[in-house]
């Protein structure tokens, strides 16, 4: 292993491992899953966190709508802090969930305090810390093993968001759901592996300068999230969109050396590949990750298969990540760049 990235390989390649002890916490922690998901009593859950724990959240509320059919959204924990009236409406019910990695994110434990004792608003939170700030303020589902020594987050952010998906899960009584959520924690130890080895090759054999990510639904916040590792770990210059919104106006960027990485939803499947297609036509490189490929995929220059093709979109979502983040970390030692210590980075952002 280059000596570059020795925290950084080795979290990414634990992601299995993470998901599967943040499944055996999910049964320990079953009267969280009750009191806060179950029967929260609120009108509308809001996920918030800053950063990638935002990113995270805005796949948690995706999920949570979705699956429960109850109101839920995402906003960065500032927002919430310093725009309260934006957020908490009159008359309504709240479940302010906190979404921190470390649980010590200033902005999150800031705008958790500044709105746990309104009589309309209950709080608690998702970490990996169980003796955090944000723990110890806001009842916390932990995530046992997506504890991190890189700044950069990657088996924290798979974990924490298929610990709170499963935990949904549980909530909406469903076992087909529950079912799921088993499947993609076995099938993430084989997407593991082949991304480790997919990722390094690709990254290889093609020179790029430019990297776009695309996503729509639950895999948005993914792909902003992905967006943001390359940023964290190589400088490359990245953006993400929602895959039709970058057809109005962003898709001018596109040129010879752009990369346009499409997470594939089945759900809206066909209207996505006739953007990626429009994509290749401008010069850009085509990366799609999907659960299965097809004679609809060929005109790619690179397809990645995860499997899973009776999983719900949302679901399949933490499937996408290590392939997207080993995608990081070669560009990261393409560059000369360290992953593990990204510039201007600290692993906790305190004001």
């Amino acid at each position: 292993m280059n000596a570059f990235g020795q925290y950084t390989y080795p979290e990414i390649s634990a992601q299995a491992e993470a998901l599967a002890e943040a499944w055996a916490q999910l049964e320990r922690q079953s009267d969280w899953v009750k009191d806060y998901l179950s029967e929260n009593g609120a009108d509308e859950v809001i996920f918030i966190g800053s950063g990638s724990s935002y990113y995270q959240a805005l796949s948690m509320a995706s999920t949570y709508r979705a699956w429960l059919g109850r109101s839920a959204s995402a906003v960065p924990s500032s927002e919430l802090l310093l725009f309260p009236q934006q957020t908490l409406l009159p008359g309504r019910r709240y479940l302010v969930m906190g979404v921190s990695r470390s649980g010590e994110s200033t902005e999150v434990i800031w705008a958790l305090e500044a709105v746990r004792d309104m009589p309309s608003v209950r709080v608690a939170s998702i970490t990996c810390y169980e003796d955090s700030t944000m723990a110890q303020l806001a009842p916390a589902l932990i995530s046992p093993k997506g504890k991190e020594r890189s700044t950069v987050m990657t088996k924290s952010f798979s974990s924490m968001t298929f610990l709170m998906q499963a935990a949904i899960a549980q909530a909406s009584g469903r076992a087909d759901l529950m079912n799921q959520m088993a499947e993609v924690m076995r099938l993430d130890v084989q997407v593991v592996q082949a991304a480790d080895a997919f990722a390094g090759s690709f990254v290889d054999s093609h020179v790029l300068n430019q990297y776009i990510y695309l996503g729509m639904g639950t895999y948005n916040g993914i792909a902003l999230e992905c967006c943001l590792k390359i940023k964290e770990m190589s400088y490359v210059w990245t953006e993400a969109y929602g895959t039709l919104e970058f057809r109005h106006g962003p898709k001018s960027i596109v040129q010879q050396g752009s990369l346009v990485v499409l997470l594939l939803s089945e759900q809206a499947r066909s209207y996505e590949l006739k953007v990626a297609r429009e994509m290749q036509e401008y010069g850009a490189t085509i990366l799609i990750v999907t659960a299965r490929g097809g004679a609809d995929t060929e005109f790619a220059d690179a397809v990645f298969e995860l499997g899973g093709t009776e999983l719900t979109d949302e679901a399949r979502a933490v499937l996408y990540l290590p392939v997207l983040h080993y995608l990081g970390y070669y560009t990261a030692l393409r560059n000369n760049v360290d992953p593990d210590s990204p510039r201007n980075l600290t692993q906790v952002v305190t004001i």
